[in-house]
C-alpha cells in the first residue's frame, strides 16, 4: 500500500525545477500519444508541419491538393503532415537492495537520488501535458503504475518510490524483455539504475527495447565512493545482493579498482551508444541542479538537430 505523506517535496528541489522547467524533454524516436503535444509522431494527419508530398488519390480531401505545385508540374500532389502528440515517459526505476547504498560523503542514498530525478522527470514532463509512468524492478517488475498525465501523477511516482521495497538482485535482462513486450505504445523509457550486473544482460535488454520501438535513457546512478574508492584503511565489505563480505587494504588495491571502473563505465557508455540510447552517469554527491539541468540542455540542444 503506497505511504500517504507530504515528504514527497523534499524531492522537488527547486534549483533544479528552475533550471529544467524551460526545457524541451523531447523524444528523439517518433513516438505515438493520444492528445496533441510536443513530440513527433508516425500517425499522419493534419497539424502545423509539413512533412512531405505524395501523389493524389481518388477520394482524398481536395483542401489538400498544392495547387502551385499542380501549376509548375501538372500533376496532382496532396500534402501530407506530421501529427504532433505528447509523450508516453516510462520511469525504469531500480529498487534492488544495492540502490540502498550511501556513504558518508554522499547526501542522498542511490534510491534517494533516483527518486529525486524521477520526481524532477515527471513533474517536467507534465508541464508539457505528457503522460508518466512508473515501474519499479529488480529481479522482476515489481509495481506498474498507468501512465496519465494528471498534474498530480509525480507526487504518486514519490510515493510509489518511497514505498518501494525491492530485495535481493537484479534481472536487468527479463525485467527489460518484459516491458519490451507489454508497453503496446511507443515510450521513452528512463531507466534509473547501479547497473551491478552482467552488461551483456543490460546491453542485451536494451537492445530489445528498441527493437520494439522505445527511446531508451540510461541514468547510470553511483555513489560517490563507489567512483572514487576513498578508502585508505582496511575495510571489509558487506554484499548487499547476496555477495557476502570481504575484507580488503584499500590501497593496494584502490588503483587496480578504478581502472577495472573506467573501462566498464566506457564499454557501457559505448555499448548504450550502440544501441541508440543515451547514456548519463549520475553522482549521487552532486547536486541536481547541476547533473540534471545539464544533461537536459544538451539534449534539447541535439533534439533540435534531430528535428
Amino acid at each position: 500500500m503506497v505511504r500517504q505523506t507530504d515528504d514527497y517535496r523534499k524531492y522537488l528541489d527547486p534549483a533544479v525545477l528552475a533550471k529544467i522547467r524551460s526545457l524541451d524533454l523531447r523524444a528523439r524516436l517518433l513516438v505515438q500519444g493520444f492528445i496533441s503535444g510536443m513530440h513527433h509522431s508516425p500517425l499522419r494527419g493534419v497539424s502545423i508541419e509539413f512533412a512531405e508530398y505524395r501523389k493524389y488519390c481518388q477520394g482524398d480531401d481536395l483542401r489538400h491538393l498544392d495547387w502551385k505545385a499542380y501549376g509548375r508540374t501538372d500533376k496532382h500532389y496532396v500534402k501530407q503532415y506530421e501529427q504532433e502528440t505528447n509523450l508516453q515517459l516510462l520511469l525504469a526505476v531500480d529498487c534492488s537492495e544495492s540502490m540502498s547504498y550511501r556513504s558518508a560523503s554522499s547526501p542522498l542514498s542511490k534510491r534517494d537520488y533516483a527518486t529525486t530525478v524521477s520526481a524532477a522527470m515527471a513533474y517536467l514532463a507534465l508541464q508539457q501535458s505528457d503522460a508518466v509512468a512508473l515501474v519499479t524492478f529488480d529481479s522482476e517488475v515489481r509495481r506498474t503504475t498507468r501512465a496519465s498525465n494528471n498534474p498530480n501523477k509525480w507526487k504518486l511516482v514519490v510515493q510509489e518510490l518511497e514505498s518501494a521495497q525491492g530485495t535481493g538482485d537484479t534481472a536487468f535482462r527479463s525485467v527489460f524483455d518484459e516491458l519490451a513486450e507489454t508497453l503496446a505504445q511507443r515510450h521513452l523509457i528512463v531507466i534509473l539504475s547501479d547497473f551491478l550486473g552482467e552488461m551483456t544482460d543490460v546491453l542485451n535488454g536494451i537492445r530489445h527495447l528498441r527493437h520494439r520501438g522505445h527511446e531508451p535513457i540510461v541514468l547510470h546512478t553511483l555513489d560517490r565512493a563507489e567512483l572514487t574508492f576513498p578508502f585508505d584503511q582496511p575495510v571489509r565489505f558487506n554484499g548487499l545482493e547476496g555477495m557476502g563480505t570481504l575484507l580488503t587494504e584499500p590501497r593496494v588495491m584502490r588503483e587496480r579498482y578504478l581502472s577495472e571502473l573506467n573501462e566498464f563505465l566506457g564499454a557501457f557508455r559505448r555499448g548504450c551508444h550502440e544501441q541508440q540510447a543515451d547514456y548519463e552517469l549520475l553522482d549521487t554527491s552532486t547536486p541536481l541542479s547541476v547533473a540534471l539541468s545539464a544533461y537536459l540542455a544538451v539534449r534539447s540542444k541535439r533534439s533540435k538537430h534531430w528535428r
